[in-house]
């Protein structure tokens, strides 16, 4: 039986190895700590149990107002990205409302994931699909232009491998001038 419970995601307890496969679809970048809900996440899950979750991509989120820029006559210029680096709160418009949201840096949805006990599996950063570019050209041919969701793919790491280490600076540059 499915039971629905309305709570901050953040709050979420359930027992060790409960479920197989954990999903969320556009959640995340309304939480603060991404690391923390990944930890919460691997907890819960089964051995090699999935992780599958969309958000607003980084280059969507980084500029608050999350608006095009426009030329005098409203034409769409490009898309600003600016403060990519700098996480934090960004508010926009949404379905009229404002809203408050989280920005992160992909670095951080990915590291969040491989430093709480998961692997990627799949980075997906879809496209309109060519019926509806020919449906709606008007509106589809911006979504061309940048990235606006990221849906990711993850796995608990098995417990009784070890975890992979990171190489020092010292050996990136080994491997840069052994190739």
């Amino acid at each position: 039986s499915i039971q629905y419970l309305r709570m901050p995601i953040e709050a979420i307890e359930f027992p060790a190895g409960w479920f197989e496969v954990a999903i969320s679809s556009p959640a995340f970048h309304y939480v603060e700590s991404f690391g923390g809900l990944c930890a919460k996440v691997n907890r819960c899950l089964s051995a090699g149990g999935r992780f599958v979750f969309s958000v607003e991509h980084p280059v969507f989120t980084a500029q608050g107002a999350q608006e095009w820029h426009c030329d005098a006559q409203g034409n769409h210029l490009h898309w600003p990205v600016d403060s990519y680096f700098s996480e934090g709160v960004r508010k926009a418009v949404f379905l009229g409302e404002e809203v408050m949201k989280y920005h992160k840096t992909l670095t951080t949805y990915v590291n969040g994931l491989l430093q709480n006990g998961f692997e990627l599996l799949e980075l997906v950063e879809p496209q309109p699909e060519p019926g509806l570019l020919e449906a709606y050209p008007e509106i589809m041919q911006d979504e061309l232009r940048r990235p606006m969701m990221l849906i990711v793919s993850a796995r608990k790491r098995c417990p009784h491998l070890p975890v992979p280490e990171r190489p020092c600076c010292a050996c990136f540059s080994a491997v840069s001038l052994i190739r």
